[in-house]
């Protein structure tokens, strides 16, 4: 997979008051404005193998605001791939024009088929996999969030030779793929922490069917009620951090993860001197449709 713009990043330090802690972000973010951090990392082999076995199409999974059927749909665009996103909830056929993600996707030539929420549970089942090729043909099969192994693999790129120095890496955690990634390709005296945008404790397994390391633990205080739920302390928080490090985050999950890491800064959870890095996955392109929502809640809105 060719780079789309630039497939290195770089650290960008934080300057924190009051304590010896030093934390630096990765820009993963940078590495493009559509197919942006771990979504370029997680199917950049998987499109490599789809190009190799000459399938044309690529089916994949995801929600109203998902960040992996926006990378898909364009991926597709730039790669020459016909793209098919399996959309969770019904309701959004109609209203598919009035939402920012999926408008995007279909701009790139994404063709949509929803499905109820009880149906889109049976997402990895052979028979409903089967139904969706009798329906559409042949295709390359890309899990919800991109994670399978191709995807691991993409992620162990992310850390570099000289990020041996941090003590912590820590990520946002949707599926479990990019932990994984980092998990594999880090080092024995590092500690990988995760911090789940869903609400509940079961990735741990999800993620022990990739990692080769024990060194990664999820710390699962810190979802604000679920994925998706938002409060208005985090919209502060989001937007004080814009304002202070010019570093957009997220609200699905960058955002809770820094929300989450300057809060066990305060409460003494790193020890002094810790060297901590933070992994920005990106996911920014899921902020308007967030904002669409919030406007109709009256509620602050996320600077952008």
């Amino acid at each position: 997979m060719k780079p789309l713009l630039n497939n290195s990043t770089h650290n960008q330090h934080l300057s924190l008051p009051n304590t010896s802690i030093k934390i630096a972000i990765k820009r993963e973010d940078l590495i493009h404005p559509f197919i942006s951090g771990n979504k370029y990392r997680k199917l950049k082999f998987n499109i490599e193998d789809a190009k190799v076995n000459n399938v044309k199409t690529l089916l994949t999974f995801g929600g109203a605001f998902s960040n992996h059927i926006a990378a898909v749909a364009y991926a597709g665009k730039e790669y020459g791939f016909n793209t098919i996103g399996v959309i969770r909830g019904e309701e959004l056929r109609e209203k598919k024009d009035l939402n920012p993600t999926l408008t995007f996707a279909k701009s790139c030539g994404m063709q949509f088929e929803f499905v109820s929420r009880e149906v889109y549970r049976t997402k990895t089942d052979s028979a409903f996999i089967n139904s969706l090729r009798n329906e559409f043909g042949d295709f390359y099969l890309i899990p919800e969030g991109g994670t399978n192994e191709l995807a691991v693999k993409g992620c162990e790129d992310i850390l570099e030779e000289n990020d041996s120095k941090f003590d912590y890496i820590c990520c946002a955690v949707g599926t479990g793929g990019t932990i994984s990634g980092l998990i594999n390709s880090s080092e024995k005296h590092q500690k990988i922490l995760g911090f789940p945008a869903l609400k509940g404790d079961f990735l741990q397994e999800d993620i022990r069917k990739f990692a080769n390391q024990d060194n990664w633990k999820l710390i699962t205080d810190y979802h604000f009620g679920g994925y998706g739920k938002i409060k208005p302390e985090l919209i502060s928080f989001i937007n004080t951090f814009k304002n202070d490090y010019n570093i957009p985050l997220d609200p699905i999950y960058t955002g809770k993860m820094l929300f989450g890491i300057f809060d066990l800064i305060a409460l003494g959870y790193f020890p002094a001197d810790s060297k901590i890095l933070v992994i920005h996955t990106g996911g920014l392109q899921g902020i308007a449709g967030v904002n669409d929502l919030l406007k109709r809640k009256n509620r602050p809105l996320i600077e952008i």
